[in-house]
């Protein structure tokens, strides 16, 4: 079987490369984003086939194509805070170049029969709560007023009170709350509604916070775990928004290959979205805290509560994935303290350019950040 994984020279599919390589005849498209990538990576896998394009071009995504019995769409631009001002580009390589693959595969010739789909847990926006009252909710975003207040946690739509994070199913309404998360969700609707009406059977996978090795210390946009540790090992202090106990399901890559590979070979997955995660909550300041001491930085960081919000960031949000378990199988195998373990050990060997402060500059001058 010969599969396509498109950006599979990232952080995720390259390890999704290498776990396929060992089985499949695999074809990998990217670009080599330079906000990603400094170099060409060393960690490429030599059992596959590389193609440097863009997916973005259609010629491109053509040739890419030929033979391909799985594609598995992991190209993407990531980036929640910047894409609220570099609109066009995240339209251009998430919605866009999907709207080009799919667009060959309704109008040519081909011999794909399956296609997997990375999605983000960011197309939900706030995770799902509960009232004492009410029951479950799902309010929306906290406003700016309730910002300015510090009153960081969530309140229930409809009285008001203080509400409890629950685990978010797929079945939450969506509401995402950038441009990034608006192309996640068009990637994600656009193949399943292009899956169903040409019987290629289509798999949304949902990813959540994921970390561990090869995932960029050069990008300042790229998920907090990375950004934690190109500050710390600069010997920058990691900078925490809110009171830093806003939460997140962390999921190691490992897991997220697997839950791939799941959806590759089981029928019962088509046609379906699936959340992929740990269905565990950690908070933001216990990841700075977990990363200083694994990096050996005890001495010299201290990670800094800032007290300040950033525009359409969320409280709270971690994964059911109950429907993920009950339909393929899939069960998260790594430890957060072994995976924890594993990312610094990989990051101590690894260039890192703290970007963060000019990141965070860029986001002051757009108004994304509070001053």
């Amino acid at each position: 079987m010969k599969i396509l994984v498109t950006g599979g020279m990232g952080f995720i599919g390259s390890h999704l490369v290498d776990a396929l390589a060992e089985t499949y005849e695999v074809v990998v498209l990217d670009n080599l984003e330079n906000q990603v990538h400094t170099r060409k990576p060393d960690y490429l896998n030599q059992k596959a086939t590389y193609i440097f394009g863009d997916v973005r071009d259609k010629e491109v995504l053509r040739g890419a194509l030929e033979g391909i019995e799985v594609v598995l769409h992991q190209a993407a631009a990531v980036g929640v805070g910047q894409s609220i001002y570099q609109v066009e580009k995240y339209v251009e390589v998430n919605t866009m170049a999907t709207a080009k693959l799919l667009d060959i595969l309704v109008n040519e010739e081909h011999e794909v029969k399956k296609l997997i789909v990375a999605s983000s847990m960011s197309i939900y926006g706030e995770g799902a709560y509960e009232c004492e009252d009410c029951g479950v909710v799902y309010p929306e975003l906290r406003t700016e007023e309730q910002l300015k207040r510090r009153e960081w946690e969530m309140k229930c739509s409809k009285c008001g009170k203080i509400v409890k994070s629950i685990p978010t199913s797929e079945d939450k309404p969506l509401h995402p709350t950038s441009i990034y998360a608006i192309t996640k969700r068009d990637q994600e609707e656009m193949c399943l509604s292009i899956g169903r009406a040409y019987g290629i059977p289509t798999v949304a996978l949902r990813y959540f916070n994921v970390y561990g090795p090869r995932q960029s210390l050069n990008n300042p946009y790229t998920g907090v775990c990375a950004i934690f540790s190109s500050r710390i090992k600069n010997d920058n202090p990691p900078l925490i928004f809110e009171d830093g106990l806003q939460s997140r399901d962390f999921v190691s890559v490992h897991d997220i290959v697997e839950a791939n590979i799941l959806a590759m070979k089981s029928s019962n997955a088509n046609y379906e979205t699936f959340n992929v995660g740990t269905g565990k909550s950690t908070n933001i300041l216990e990841i700075a805290q977990i990363l200083v001491r694994r990096y050996n930085k005890d001495k010299e960081v201290e990670p800094e509560i800032t007290n300040k919000y950033r525009a359409g960031d969320i409280r709270h949000c971690f994964a059911d994935i109950s429907k993920i378990r009950n339909k393929m199988g899939y069960k998260p195998k790594v430890d957060f303290e072994e995976g924890m373990k594993e990312l610094a050990e990989w990051g101590e060997k690894e260039e890192a350019r703290d970007k963060f402060e000019d990141a965070h500059e860029e986001l002051l001058r757009m108004g994304l950040v509070e001053e």
